[in-house]
């Protein structure tokens, strides 16, 4: 037998329990995107370095990506496709900026 938590058919947790650690993980780096984001527009300070937020958003992908590989439901290769565009936006503009 397995977990006293888990669905004995599938071995997964029923929804509304609570989330398993990758799932946390992915919800902390989103926080911590949102405060990085969010302070400067509060503080009237400088805007985060883009590749913090581009590496930050990139260690994001991967925690998804491994969490598919847990569950198929999960998996969205469209999102993924959409969310390394962006990434490679960001990266881009980053490389491009004078020095300052």
């Amino acid at each position: 037998m397995g977990d006293p938590g888990t669905e004995p058919e599938s071995g997964r947790r029923p929804p509304g329990g609570t989330p398993d650690p990758l799932t946390l993980f992915s919800f902390v780096l989103l926080a911590v995107l949102a405060l990085l984001l969010l302070w400067p527009l509060l503080s009237g300070g400088h805007a985060p370095n883009p590749y913090l937020v581009g590496g930050l958003l990139l260690l994001r992908l991967g925690v998804q990506i491994l969490r598919a590989q847990r569950d198929e439901k999960l998996k969205r290769p469209a999102s993924w496709a959409l969310d390394f565009l962006l990434i490679g936006l960001i990266f881009y503009t980053a490389s491009n900026q004078p020095p300052g």
